[in-house]
């Protein structure tokens, strides 16, 4: 199959080395002309709980509000649109400049002096292009040659309220003889056109490594864009901690202001019963019981306060939509299982809040998130119920004490029973206000100590060498598309002729075998053999003169006639040269010119016609013994012209006569040649077969029509013909190889002969 291939296109090779050349021209023009792209990486690490990357103890111990992270959704949020945007506005990207080229535009980042920044980065005016020019004389920036402003001011210009500093990444290649210009764009367009550039992934499933890439024209911008990318990442978690530490702060210190100002009035009440009551000296029995009922207050304020809490958090639970509100604390309440079910709910609650910002509304995240959110609230509202009910238990029972010692209270004086109850008031808010005051120092503590939930491994790094485009692949590609263009050229072509070019498409389209290619050549003789002749022709039709025992044809078996479909395809060339060819071998040959349409022997062996010839013979007007002529220079050779044509040449050849003359020139020669009219125009062929022992159809590459192979067949199933065989005739060159007949098997044939003192120089047949 290879060498088929190789065959078919190999003839063509100026033409693929043209190609070939063509394809490197237009990929070095491409890469002339196209701007070279760098890739900047940098590595983090995610401070996810389950691949390992956990806080330390002193850090966790501090940092009581931290939430925990997922991979997967921290990549997500460092290829956001949000994030991006705050990356613009810090470096000023929404103002660009660039150098104008012949063909392209390049980036100017860190060719131009200065850079532009605006006032007020949300209100600047967008722009399609403000021709831009610094004068280092004077430092001054003149836009559009109309508006000329100083460095470092603020100034109200077209575009909005724009300051033009110096360029810290300037690398001082400016040229006053270049042209510059710079497009100004709103932070979120451009950051729109940035964000495809940067690709965030893990390094592997199993591990918290993030992987960041950003490609751009310029390194430089590669590595500030993506170096910012990360601390924007690292400010976006800081700030979301501090916002929720504050949020907690302002709760703590709004009931902490309600109770100093419940404990400030107690404290006047104390002092002004004692005041009015003179209740000073309180007895030993009196203590006694004071510190009894004081520990039973004690539990019922704890009970109380975990009931208060368990209600804030069932209400907290129980809400529509509270997605992003401060979970309620669950201090004093003893059971951890309700703390750690409230963790996991704020920190599916969290990850809800920030996907949704980068993701929409159908994503099987932000699904699968809500999901997980719906199913911990009823576990929750369980586990309030069961407290609650114990709870309710206790208050019951704290109260059944408190009854016994109201009994107990009737035997103490009633001014020190009014103190004790104010004592006891006094007691629990005292307890309530510390609890609280600890709990706003812890989170004063976190607040002060937010930390970065991620850890830079790399920081952001480009390479001096661009990744795109790579030119070994640009060459490949021009290269291997024009080969492809001429391949498909050459196979189009020839699979829309509708002519026969390929053996394998005669042997497609019939039964009947093809015993011989004869090649094309161009020569002024018809006859192309002859005794001596070591041709690449001349060696066909010895080939084909074994090939007819392949048909059977002997001493006995000795009439072979020629025909073909339609005119043009070189019957009579065939049976002149195969008939020459058979007479070269010894044998007594008559070629007999039964063509009585259009006859061409005579003219084949430059024979003047005198008259007589076949024609005669069937009408009767001469014996067939007075019609044979020998060829000049051939004494093997014989032949019988057509003679003069008649009007009705078919009706002729079906009067019976003409097996009578082939029979005599059986007896007389060794091999009859018979050359007939084409098939498919009369049917001179049909009724000459029945009395030959072989037919030969002459087909003609690049001439005879592919539909009239497959009549071959369809005649041949009406009027069948004798022992028939095909000889692909006129086998032409393909590509530029003078000798390649590329068009029957595919291969080239030079013949040579070898000198007693060398090899012979080889020689191609061109008649």
């Amino acid at each position: 199959m290879i060498q088929k291939l190789i065959a078919k296109y190999v003839p063509f090779w100026p033409l693929f080395l043209l190609a070939g050349a063509v394809g490197a021209a237009m990929a070095f023009v491409y890469l002339r002309y196209t701007i070279p792209i760098y890739e900047a990486t940098a590595t983090i690490i995610i401070k996810d709980e389950k691949k390992g990357n956990e806080n330390s103890k002193l850090t966790e111990s501090l940092d009581i509000i931290s939430t925990k992270k997922i991979v997967e959704n921290e990549v997500e949020i460092l290829q956001s649109r949000s994030l991006m945007v705050k990356v613009v506005k810090v470096l000023g990207l929404y103002a660009p400049i660039y150098q104008e080229g012949r063909v392209k535009k390049l980036s100017a980042y860190t060719s131009f002096p200065v850079s532009i920044v605006a006032a007020n980065v949300d209100s600047i005016n967008s722009s399609k292009r403000i021709n831009i020019f610094y004068d280092k004389s004077d430092q001054t920036v003149l836009l559009n040659n109309r508006y000329k402003y100083v460095l470092n001011e603020v100034v109200n210009t077209p575009y909005g309220r724009l300051k033009f500093v110096p360029n810290k990444y300037y690398n001082g290649t400016y040229s006053s003889d270049k042209k510059y210009f710079s497009v100004l764009s709103t932070p979120r367009n451009m950051a729109e056109a940035l964000v495809t550039n940067v690709i965030a992934q893990p390094a592997s499933k199993l591990s918290s490594i993030v992987d960041l890439y950003y490609y751009d024209e310029v390194p430089e911008r590669a590595e500030n864009i993506l170096n910012e990318l990360i601390n924007a990442y690292n400010q976006v978690a800081i700030d979301e901690k501090n916002n929720l530490a504050s949020n907690t702060m302002s709760f703590l210190d709004k009931r902490l202001g309600m109770l100093s100002h419940d404990l400030d009035s107690i404290e006047k009440k104390v002092q002004q019963y004692k005041s009015e009551q003179g209740a000073v000296d309180i007895s030993a029995q009196g203590q006694l019981f004071l510190e009894n009922v004081s520990a039973n207050d004690q539990k019922l304020s704890e009970v109380n306060i975990q009931l208060s809490v368990l209600e804030q958090v069932e209400k907290f639970v129980t809400e529509q939509d509270n997605t992003g509100a401060i979970v309620p604390s669950t201090l004093g309440v003893s059971d951890p299982m309700l703390s750690q079910l409230l963790d996991k709910l704020y920190d599916y609650e969290l990850q809800y809040e920030k996907l949704k910002k980068t993701v929409g509304a159908n994503n099987p995240s932000l699904i699968s998130i809500t999901d997980q959110i719906n199913k911990i609230k009823p576990n929750i509202l369980q586990n309030i119920q069961s407290q609650h009910q114990s709870l309710t238990a206790a208050i019951q029972d704290l109260n059944a004490n408190n009854e016994k010692y109201s009994a107990m209270l009737k035997s103490v004086p009633q001014k020190e029973r009014q103190l004790l109850d104010i004592s006891r008031e006094q007691g629990t808010k005292s307890n309530i206000y510390a609890f609280l005051l600890q709990k706003r120092e812890e989170s004063a503590v976190s607040y002060a100590s937010a930390v970065s939930d991620h850890i830079v491994v790399d920081n952001a790094k480009a390479g001096s060498t661009p990744v795109s485009p790579k030119k070994r692949n640009i060459y490949l590609m021009g290269i291997a598309g024009c080969l492809g263009l001429c391949v498909a050229f050459i196979t189009i072509k020839e699979s829309l002729s509708g002519k026969v070019l390929y053996r394998q498409e005669v042997e497609s389209r019939t039964s009947i075998p093809i015993i011989a290619e004869i090649p094309f050549v161009k020569s002024s003789k018809p006859l192309v053999i002859q005794a001596g002749t070591r041709s690449f022709i001349a060696e066909s039709f010895r080939k084909l003169r074994i090939s007819l025992s392949f048909l059977g044809v002997n001493n006995e078996r000795k009439k072979i006639l020629v025909t073909s479909s339609i005119s043009g395809e070189g019957k009579s060339f065939i049976a002149a040269n195969l008939a020459v060819s058979l007479s070269l071998t010894g044998k007594k040959v008559v070629l007999v010119d039964l063509d009585l349409n259009n006859p061409s022997i005579s003219r084949i062996f430059d024979i003047v016609e005198e008259g007589a010839g076949v024609t005669e013979c069937l009408t009767g007007e001469k014996k067939p013994e007075q019609v044979i002529r020998r060829v000049k220079e051939n004494e093997n050779l014989y032949m019988i012209s057509a003679g003069n044509l008649p009007e009705n040449p078919t009706e002729l050849l079906a009067n019976g006569k003409v097996k009578d003359v082939i029979d005599y020139l059986e007896k007389l020669f060794d091999v009859v040649v018979i050359d007939t009219s084409p098939s498919a125009m009369v049917t001179d062929a049909f009724i000459l077969s029945p009395l030959c022992n072989a037919t030969l159809f002459v087909i003609r590459h690049k001439y005879t029509p592919k539909m009239l192979i497959k009549r071959i067949d369809e005649n041949n199933q009406i009027n069948p013909i004798v022992n028939p065989a095909i000889i692909f005739n006129g086998v032409g060159i393909r590509g530029f190889f003078k000798s390649n007949y590329g068009y029957g098997y595919g291969y080239d044939y030079v013949y040579a002969n070898k000198r007693k003192a060398g090899k012979r120089k080889k020689t191609v047949i061109k008649n």
